[in-house]
């Protein structure tokens, strides 16, 4: 088999960052770009937990589908694989630069979230006891301090 793109990327020299992973055209000739939201340097840096990134995915989804400007070009977030980060699927054709004020608003609502995490119940929810939302909270801080960094990598190395 072809080795996809994703799995080319040189993962040693990743670091926390925002990057656009790839671009599709739809059927329709529309552009669904998905980011690559990289909030801890892979295999150098200890993994997200489970229960941290899936409190994470219930608020950011929430906020991001409700948010009055970018919510309806919101197609996915969800947490990756190796629990490094989370993908963000959009509507249309960005760069990096272009959603870093929205992350800096996502991540500052998971960070300032207090209550009971949105669909965190049986009826709503496969899973809804596996959450942690105070170590949610901690990670975004952590992943806004990233964000606010000049030094912000916003393209894979060597592209």
């Amino acid at each position: 088999m072809k080795k996809i793109a994703s799995f080319s990327i040189d993962h040693l020299l990743l670091l926390p960052g925002v990057y656009v992973s790839r671009k599709d055209v739809t059927p329709s000739g529309d552009v669904v770009t998905t980011f690559d939201i990289r909030m801890t340097a892979p295999n150098r840096q200890p993994a997200l937990s489970i229960p941290a990134l899936h409190a994470m995915e219930h608020l950011a989804a929430t906020f991001l589908r409700n948010h009055p400007q970018w919510g309806d070009r919101i197609v996915y977030w969800g947490p990756m694989g190796c629990c490094t980060g989370n993908y963000l699927l959009l509507n249309g054709d960005y760069s990096s630069s272009d959603i870093i004020g929205l992350l800096k608003q996502t991540f500052s609502f998971i960070s300032d979230f207090e209550g009971e995490v949105p669909g965190a119940s049986p009826k709503d929810c496969g899973n809804y006891l596996l959450m942690n939302l105070p170590e949610a909270r901690m990670a975004a801080r952590d992943y806004l301090k990233i964000l606010s960094s000049p030094d912000l990598p916003l393209s894979y190395p060597g592209s």
